[in-house]
């Protein structure tokens, strides 16, 4: 059996760690990581998570493309993958993918997941949101992607930070359905 294709976009937002849990999880199931990092998400990498935090995610990746090269292989949709993944995504990249201005290669390999309805799981990070916020949320959905806030699962009781980042990191990758289901499922 293939591993799975998947593309990782981290967009400058809050919630770096999303990114890296998600990145480790995804190579923990085999998956081949297509990385793409916004230039603001760079700095929020470093900020939240340390100076090699970037390192770390591209270590995990299998492909890292740069975000100006809109002729990458995953600006394509004749190029198979099982989905894509934006975690944090950022308002701006939210807005971007919503209105598909195309404007650098994550918000392009995110367009071309909608057209080739593939999965796309938004990880949106702010709050509280505005009129704008909501109703690019609104577009995306209805143009098949996923809207997904980082919302901790309080009734699985985590006993701490990286427990709730890899609850809502898991969660994302099951979305895409590309393996058995990662997250820890609530019982009861």
């Amino acid at each position: 059996m293939t591993c799975p294709r998947v593309i990782l976009g981290v967009s400058g937002a809050s919630g770096a760690a999303l990114a890296l849990s998600a990145a480790r999880q995804l190579a923990g199931i085999g998956a081949e990581i297509d990385l793409v990092v916004s230039r603001a998400a760079r700095l929020t990498l470093t900020q939240e998570c340390g100076a090699d935090a970037y390192q770390w995610l591209q270590a995990l990746a299998i492909r890292s493309h740069d975000i100006n090269n809109i002729g990458a292989s995953i600006a394509s949709g004749s190029v198979p993958v099982a989905g894509m993944i934006v975690a944090p995504c950022s308002m701006r990249s939210l807005a971007t993918i919503a209105h598909g201005l195309d404007d650098n290669l994550l918000t392009r390999a995110a367009s071309v997941q909608l057209k080739e309805r593939r999965k796309l799981i938004l990880l949106a990070r702010e709050t509280p949101l505005t009129l704008a916020h909501l109703r690019n949320m609104i577009a995306v959905t209805e143009m098949g992607a996923t809207v997904m806030p980082p919302a901790p699962a309080f009734y699985l009781k985590p006993s701490g930070i990286s427990d709730v980042v890899d609850q809502i990191a898991a969660r994302a990758i099951d979305q895409l359905r590309i393996a058995t289901p990662i997250s820890q499922a609530w019982y009861g």
